[in-house]
């Protein structure tokens, strides 16, 4: 509608077709200028005020619709109806009613009407939607908003298991080996030789050792594992659709009454 501020006083009615008050006050969006928030009027004599969002209202025969109940109103945060709405504001009551964040909005009443400046000093033409405010008419556009956000994307897990495997070792061995050694009878040994029957049958024996390999296992810590991350960074194209507003100088009539 081209002035949302004719709202003001019109009935309001819930998602159950039940009446919820009047309009006592539409809200405009600082930046865009657009209708925000409409301050509904309601209980006995209008006492109680509660902020509903007009992106899910619609307006049809001179009523203001919205999705939302009696006792989701009365639920509502609460706001000086005579103090601009600030961010914290509408963050608060746009989690209540579920719906996307916006922009702060200003109070704009019955009393906040644009007024029509047709024929002021320094005002050229006339709006032939509205109400004219100005002499110039402004252009809008709208802008992607990019940002990120961080979630869950998989999970790493470590994990040992023991596997067995074979492994040859070369260990070096010894042995002792009989040899045979012959020394001639001389005075230092002679008594040795001498000693004992002159004929007779006789033993000796000599007892041998020898080394063999002995294989056992011990069990020894060889390295630590954890897990880490580490952040990649990489390029990401996004893209989406956006409106903007475009001027055109239509001098069609002026031509036509010049030819």
């Amino acid at each position: 509608m081209s002035d949302p501020s004719t709202m003001t006083g019109a009935p309001v009615q819930g998602s159950d077709g039940e009446k919820l008050g009047k309009v006592d006050a539409i809200y405009f969006d600082d930046t865009t200028d657009a209708p925000e928030w409409a301050a509904v009027k309601s209980g006995l004599f209008g006492s109680h005020v509660t902020l509903v969002p007009l992106a899910q209202a619609s307006w049809k025969g001179g009523t203001l619709s919205v999705p939302f109940d009696k006792a989701a109103l009365k639920a509502a945060p609460h706001h000086d109806p005579d103090a601009a709405i600030s961010a914290e504001d509408e963050d608060e009551l746009y989690r209540h009613y579920g719906t996307t964040a916006g922009r702060s909005a200003a109070r704009v009443d019955a009393s906040d009407e644009r007024r029509d400046l047709t024929g002021k000093s320094g005002v050229q033409g006339r709006d032939t939607s509205g109400p004219t405010t100005d002499s110039a008419m402004t252009r809008s556009e709208e802008q992607l908003r990019v940002g990120t956000e961080t979630r869950e994307a998989g999970r790493a897990r470590l994990r040992k298991h023991v596997v067995t495997e074979h492994q040859q070792v070369t260990v070096p061995v010894s042995h002792e080996e009989v040899t045979l050694e012959r020394e001639p009878i001389t005075d230092a040994n002679r008594g040795d030789a001498y000693d004992g029957p002159a004929i007779s049958e006789e033993e000796h024996e000599v007892t041998l050792h020898a080394q063999r390999p002995v294989v056992g296992t011990e069990a020894v810590a060889v390295e630590r594992v954890k897990l880490g991350t580490e952040t990649v960074t990489e390029q990401e194209t996004v893209g989406g659709q956006v409106r903007k507003e475009q001027i055109e100088f239509d001098d069609t009539e002026n031509r036509t009454n010049r030819s």
